[in-house]
């Protein structure tokens, strides 16, 4: 099997300036994903203090469970209908669409006005639906434009650096509740209307998370679409190797062979060939990114109730509501600056020499075992001067986690389907992830179970992720055409084919004419 010429150029391609830039045009959306989705976690109690009046900033069970998950609710049917779409109409056109929504969506979420407290709840709740019905869609489209601009050697690294974006994401999230808490508590209107100076900060917040994505919008639109979208769905080589050269400096090929002709598969994605070829594969990267999530965005969402298990907050109902949130803010950033980055950094520097499924297993083991390290003795860790400790094994399960399958079950699923469905199997997968962390967060908000049950519970979640890794592909060095085996280029028959063709069709002349001699009795030598 042969590859077509220019995506071969692409394969083999040495790491070039517009690699970085478009791992900053496409992590940048991941940057704004994480911002928003995790940023909610940060201002919830002040919500809680300022229209529910409760002294420790909790809000009612419904309530609460509504703020938390309804972005995650609009990302699963983003990720399926923008990932279907990427596939249909290309990746560079719904990328734009994306982004728009995200933008208009977190500037609204900040202007939910009204004097009552259902009223801000819910208009603030249908523009996080909306906003997380963006920030869907921006994962099947960022994860399958970065795999199929990459080269084979480094197309790990390339992806995990755009889903890194998503720990800059949440560090920007508590970077920024931390100076505008920390802004808004020492003003003399502070003194007289905490409430009031609290409301500011929450819309700003939520409003803040614009700001990213209207930065890389001109860059967006800039993009050529990927040269695999180009070639293999819309057949035009040409077009590809222009768009490719107009930004890469590679050398393409002539004309001829632009317009060699393509034979692919074209079975659906709800045919028995792709359940035969791709199902067992689908399933694991889709069970194994439900699993993951589970645990990570229970940790991430829900972490200052587990810290607070242990005493380490102190009485809320002593504080102000500035200073609770102040704390909570710096609590997640030294977790994310002690175990989330880190993580994510290592997964750029070794995924394309470990391999995806090594460093999968590796990181669901590890998170196992600081989990049920946490769980077991949870009681042992609300002493004073074990703190320290706890928040220590709780920022190794966020390294292994992003070290681990944090990280590849987003690059895995841009790698192992055919280009015709990769967007749409990524949006699969991906919403099977939110799915997930969405039955997190309704475990933490209504199951009433204890912190040290939960934990254990999640434990569990990890070992059905180790189970489900097994059934997945080694990627790492490979074309995505290799991998995949969708494609290949008709070429004319080589001379030895020709020849052993031409062979066999004389002989049979001869062996005719040999029984026609046979039948009117003449002799044969």
């Amino acid at each position: 099997r042969k590859q077509i010429k220019v995506l071969e150029a692409l394969d083999v391609a040495g790491t070039q300036l517009y690699h970085f830039t478009t791992i900053v045009i496409a992590g940048m959306g991941f940057f704004t994903d994480a911002y928003d989705l995790f940023s909610v976690s940060l201002i919830a109690d002040l919500l809680g203090r300022i229209y529910y009046h409760s002294a420790d900033g909790r809000l009612p069970g419904n309530v609460a469970g509504a703020v938390s998950g309804v972005a995650l609710c609009g990302t699963v049917l983003g990720q399926l209908f923008f990932g279907w779409l990427g596939d249909r109409m290309g990746r560079k056109l719904i990328y734009g669409v994306t982004l728009k929504l995200m933008v208009v969506c977190s500037l609204a979420s900040g202007l939910s006005f009204h004097n009552k407290p259902e009223c801000v709840v819910a208009t603030l709740c249908f523009f996080r639906f909306w906003l997380g019905f963006g920030i869907g869609g921006d994962y099947p489209l960022s994860a399958t434009i970065m795999s199929e601009y990459a080269n084979k050697r480094t197309r790990g690294a390339f992806i995990a650096a755009v889903f890194a974006m998503q720990g800059l994401g949440n560090l920007a999230a508590g970077a920024v509740v931390l100076v505008l808490s920390a802004s808004f508590k020492n003003t003399a209107a502070y003194d007289t209307d905490q409430l009031g100076q609290a409301d500011y900060v929450w819309r700003i917040v939520l409003m803040l998370g614009a700001v990213p994505a209207l930065l890389t919008y001109y860059w967006r639109m800039k993009m050529p679409e990927t040269a695999r979208y180009t070639a293999l769905i819309t057949k035009n080589l040409k077009l590809a190797a222009s768009d490719m050269a107009a930004v890469l400096n590679i050398d393409f090929v002539s004309d001829m062979d632009a317009e060699a002709v393509v034979k692919q598969d074209e079975f659906g994605l709800f045919s028995m060939e792709f359940l035969h070829k791709h199902g067992r594969q689908l399933l694991g990267t889709t069970v194994c990114w439900f699993v993951l999530d589970v645990v990570f965005y229970s940790l991430n969402l829900f972490m200052k109730d587990i810290f607070n298990g242990i005493g380490w907050f102190g009485d809320a109902a002593e504080m102000s509501p500035l200073e609770q949130t102040y704390k909570i803010a710096r609590t997640q950033a030294i977790i994310v600056v002690g175990g989330s980055l880190p993580g994510y950094f290592l997964t750029v520097l070794f995924v394309d020499r470990i391999g995806r499924i090594k460093i999968q297993l590796m990181g669901f083991t590890m998170m196992t075992i600081f989990m049920i390290g946490l769980a077991a003795p949870y009681k042992f860790w609300s002493k004073p001067n074990m703190h320290a400790g706890f928040a220590i094994m709780y920022a190794l399960i966020l390294f292994f986690s992003n070290f681990g399958p944090n990280s590849t079950t987003f690059i895995l699923p841009t790698e192992i389907f055919p280009t015709r469905l990769r967007s749409t199997c990524n949006g699969i997968s991906a919403a099977g992830g939110k799915c997930g962390a969405i039955i997190g967060v309704l475990w933490f908000q209504y199951s009433h179970t204890s912190i040290r049950s939960s934990l254990l519970l999640l434990a569990g979640c990890n070992l059905v992720g180790v189970m489900f890794t097994l059934a997945l592909p080694e990627s790492k060095g490979m074309s995505l055409e290799d991998i995949t085996g969708e494609m290949e280029e008709e070429s004319e028959p080589s001379q030895e084919s020709a020849t052993i063709a031409e062979v066999e069709f004389i002989h049979s002349v001869e062996v005719f004419r040999t029984n026609q001699h046979c039948k009117t009795g003449q002799d044969t030598v």
